[in-house]
C-alpha cells in the first residue's frame, strides 16, 4: 500500500521535516523534564530498565523517534503524553510555541 505522503514530493519533503521538528521538540521536552527532577540519562535508563546507550539515542535526535519510545519514556517518568491538533492562529503561523499557561507543553501547528 503506498502512502503519498511518504513519497519523494514536497508533500513529502514538508512531511519529513516536520516530523524532524517533532522529534527535536520532544527530545528538548525530556531533556527539560530530567533537568527539573534533577536526573540524569543513566537515571531514566535505570528506570525504563534499558541501557543508557538506548537513552542516548532516544534523545540524541538521530533515530527516528516513536510514539513506542515517547511512551516508554512517560510510563518511566508517572507522566502522561498529550498530542492536540489545532488549528493555526493565522495563515503562515507554522511554528513552534509554547501554550502560555506556564505548562511544559507545546503545541506544533503545522
Amino acid at each position: 500500500m503506498s502512502v503519498p505522503w511518504k513519497g519523494k514530493g514536497s508533500k513529502g519533503e514538508a512531511a519529513d521535516c516536520a516530523g524532524a521538528r517533532l522529534a527535536r521538540q520532544a527530545t528538548v521536552e525530556v531533556a527539560g523534564l530530567l533537568g527539573k527532577r534533577d536526573m540524569s540519562r543513566a537515571d531514566l535508563a535505570r528506570l525504563m530498565d534499558v541501557s543508557p546507550g538506548r537513552v542516548s539515542q532516544i534523545l540524541s535526535g538521530d533515530e527516528n523517534l516513536t510514539l513506542r519510545s515517547l511512551a516508554a519514556v512517560a510510563e518511566a517518568l508517572d507522566l502522561d503524553i498529550k498530542i492536540s491538533f489545532v488549528e493555526p492562529k493565522e495563515e503562515g503561523a507554522r511554528r513552534t510555541r509554547g501554550l502560555g499557561d506556564g505548562s511544559d507543553a507545546f503545541v506544533y501547528a503545522p
